[in-house]
């Protein structure tokens, strides 16, 4: 309870101010705060080995938590790299206390009936289809028939019944129900006994056990037939806990062995690991990552997890072993995102603010008198500055800039680096992680890196790219449509026409509307060329042609088969299945490797050595133009800050 709140400014200290030209000044010295690429918050999904896969949750702050399963077909979880535990324990610390509970989350109810005479009837719900479907969207196919369990399949008739919310009825024989399942408990309804459990084997004598009883609704599941297979049910029969209370006490002794537990405890770690904002971060970034992973669209200001989410990245990992679904390529740059100044400043202010909590608290406890206390008598803001002078002063980020000629200016600016805090080290840095990788293609230059133990870890931003309020790098691209190339423009000043400010038209329409306007006497209007950004996950779904195709005077494509790019592999396509089109040969690589003339009759080896070895030469007294020249040198001299432009 709140008795009285008292106001009052405190000072804090003081934050760098960045310069116009993206520098600070730190002791009277220049220095450049390098951008960090680090793997992304999100889910992520990787094949391990054969039949073994796994997904992991990885927050921005906060417990990470991986399923995984193999040939042994259990699944399990692993919190923050402690001891494995079965899966089904954490399904019923998050409330799916029952094995019904749980068989019903994942598998689909099929009703069965007994008939006289031995005959047996199952009846089958609307939701067979989402599964049968799912495996159309896989295979990229529509099937006439699907193929379901118990002999059972559904032709086109069937099918439009079950859109229409009809169950419908097949006779089974006691054969086909060999491998079915009990999803729920049958139990007899006028003594309470439990008769068969749920994930208990459908018996052949089932007839005569259950002769002369009134039991609740018969619902089975068929393992073999179910995209999640019989992994719930195998990890059910090996879990001895039976309730959320037992398996929240299970879940404590894992992560705290040697501390007794108690059920308020057990209860404060899970909720704390997962559910407090406090404890627990999974970002914009990784909510937006999860939405687009998981086909889901929960806001993305949600960044904490809820039941539903690991429901859903369950469900997900046990379809892969049925190829119904992706795994992820940690490498590619969809799944890494750049950390920029600001980002880097704010995780050390809060470090130094948690530090300034805990001084704090600390003060009030043992303050004599806290009633007449005043904010400054308790806040000591020490901890917070000294947390930022460390980060500007002796971060591994923060360096000296380069100041040789205006291209080392450049591009130490440019640098991206997966060195740092939070990132890799470069003793257990591997091949893949320094390799080029297909996604680098127009964001990360795959010439400028340096040559040492660093190689691959830290490059540069290729010329054109630019990074999303996601933090993740995108490249840009002109679109095509049935074989011509389109000039897009953005309209930065209205005139007298039906256009709005920032709305995105063809060139042809927009010569034609100003054509127009100018005729009617009334102001044209002011456009500057546009362009569209795609992410590394965007590219991936369209066909895109490489800057050098041939063009005729209209903007049409030549050839009638062109060299592109689909999926992260060069193919050779009809001309009328390319998407978009490389705005510029040069976009492929950073500002030093495009100063380079003829880039491309130069050895790869050598245009590393070129690019590295220009950043050091010593400018002139008396500037002279390049006798061959690329046509950049004019722009990294202006945006250095060198020249007066």
């Amino acid at each position: 309870m709140m008795r009285d709140a008292k106001e009052e400014e405190v000072y804090f200290g003081e934050i760098p101010l960045m310069t116009d030209f993206g520098t600070f000044i730190i002791n009277g010295t220049e220095r450049v705060i390098v951008s960090q690429l680090h793997r992304s918050p999100g889910v992520f999904f990787t094949k391990e080995s054969a039949r073994a896969y796994l997904a992991k949750i990885i927050p921005y702050r906060g417990s990470w938590v991986e399923f995984e399963y193999d040939q042994k077909e259990i699944l399990s979880v692993r919190i923050d790299r402690k001891r494995k535990f079965h899966g089904t324990v954490f399904l019923r610390a998050l409330g799916l206390e029952s094995n019904e509970a749980i068989l019903q989350q994942f598998y689909v109810p099929i009703g069965l009936r007994l008939e006289g005479g031995g005959k047996l009837t199952l009846s089958v719900p609307s939701r067979v289809l989402e599964q049968e479907r799912l495996k159309d969207r896989q295979s990229r196919g529509v099937r006439k028939t699907y193929p379901l369990f118990a002999g059972i399949s559904l032709d086109k008739q069937a099918i439009e019944r079950l859109d229409g919310g009809e169950s419908l009825e097949f006779p089974a024989t006691k054969a086909e129900l060999e491998r079915a399942l009990f999803i729920a408990d049958v139990v007899d309804l006028e003594t309470g006994e439990v008769l068969f459990e749920a994930n208990e084997l459908v018996p052949e004598d089932l007839e005569s056990r259950l002769e002369g009883r009134t039991t609740t609704e018969l619902a089975v599941f068929f393992p073999d037939w179910e995209l999640c297979g019989s992994l719930l049910s195998n990890t059910l029969a090996k879990d001895h806990t039976r309730n959320a209370k037992e398996a929240l006490m299970e879940i404590y002794r894992r992560m705290r062995p040697g501390d007794p537990p108690t059920i308020e405890s057990a209860r404060s770690l899970f909720y704390g690991m997962f559910f407090d904002a406090k404890r627990y971060d999974f970002s914009r970034v990784g909510r937006f990552k999860f939405n687009i992973k998981l086909d889901t669209s929960v806001p993305v200001d949600q960044k904490t997890l809820s039941a539903d989410d690991f429901y859903r990245v369950i469900g997900y990992l046990m379809r892969l072993h049925k190829d119904i679904g992706r795994v992820d390529d940690i490498d590619n740059l969809g799944n890494r995102r750049v950390r920029a100044v600001g980002e880097l400043l704010e995780n050390q202010f809060r470090i130094g603010l948690v530090r300034m909590e805990r001084a704090i608290k600390e003060k009030m406890s043992v303050h004599q008198d806290i009633d007449s206390a005043m904010p400054h008598d308790l806040i000591n803001s020490k901890p917070v500055i000294a947390a930022i002078k460390e980060f500007f002063g002796s971060s591994q980020l923060s360096q000296f800039m380069d100041q040789t000629n205006p291209l080392s200016e450049v591009t130490h600016k440019r640098r991206l680096s997966a060195l740092g805090p939070g990132g890799l080290s470069r003793e257990r840095a591997g091949f893949e992680v320094r390799d080029v990788h297909a996604s680098h293609y127009g964001r990360i230059c795959p010439i400028e890196t340096p040559e040492g133990p660093n190689i691959g870890l830290i490059s540069s931003l290729a010329t054109f790219a630019r990074i999303n309020d996601y933090g993740f790098i995108e490249s840009p691209y002109k679109k095509v449509e049935n074989g011509r190339v389109l000039d897009h423009f953005r309209v930065v000043k209205i005139g007298g026409g039906p256009y709005k400010l920032g709305d995105v038209v063809t060139g042809d329409v927009l010569e034609s509307v100003n054509a127009k306007l100018v005729a009617e006497g009334k102001a044209p209007f002011e456009a500057e060329p546009f362009a569209f950004y795609l992410t590394a996950w965007e590219e991936e779904k369209y066909v895109i042609a490489q800057a050098n195709a041939r063009l005729d005077e209209k903007g049409n494509l030549r050839d009638e088969r062109v060299i592109a790019r689909a999926g992260g592999d060069f193919v050779t396509v009809e001309r009328e299945r390319v998407e978009y089109m490389d705005i510029s040969p040069k976009q492929l690589v950073s500002v030093a490797a495009a100063l380079i003339p003829f880039l491309e009759h130069d050895d790869a080896n050598r245009a590393l050595m070129g690019s590295n070895m220009q950043r050091q030469a010593v400018p002139l007294l008396r500037s002279e133009s390049p006798i061959v020249g690329t046509g950049l040198e004019r722009a990294v001299a202006r945006d250095s800050g060198a020249v007066v432009a």
